[in-house]
């Protein structure tokens, strides 16, 4: 049973539908959640029966809870302070890619300004976070 979730939070309709469709594209199986900020994030997180084969993918800057507050939030859940946390941010400072790692960010991605770019990320998430 091929059941990988992303569980995908970013307030820019746009580019979450991009991000999945990337996602789809890469594998066309996979289950995204969607969130329009941190807190709806987490409150799906914590819906999830089975977090095995997850992985969540946030963007820094959102309203109610950014990137950095979300992951330190999931960090600091015994539940879900095992899935995999990618960072997905317009930005590419270093600062800020630091911060991200040390709020518990297992991975950090600047937001790429073509779709091929966007799919080589998501090769990249499959690659690494799905057996």
């Amino acid at each position: 049973m091929d059941n990988k979730t992303v569980h995908l939070a970013d307030d820019d309709e746009d580019d979450r539908m991009l991000f999945k469709e990337a996602l789809q594209e890469t594998d066309p199986d996979v289950n995204v959640i969607e969130a329009q900020n941190g807190k709806e994030l987490i409150e799906n997180l914590k819906n999830e029966n089975d977090l095995d084969d997850t992985v969540i993918v946030v963007d820094m800057n959102m309203p109610k809870m950014n990137g950095i507050e979300a992951i330190k939030a999931i960090r600091d859940d015994f539940k879900l302070s095992d899935v995999p946390a990618v960072m997905l941010s317009t930005s590419s400072s270093p600062e800020l890619k630091k911060k991200a790692i040390e709020a518990g960010a297992t991975e950090y991605f600047t937001k790429p300004n073509s779709f091929i770019a966007l799919i080589a990320i998501a090769k990249k998430i499959f690659f690494r976070f799905f057996k």
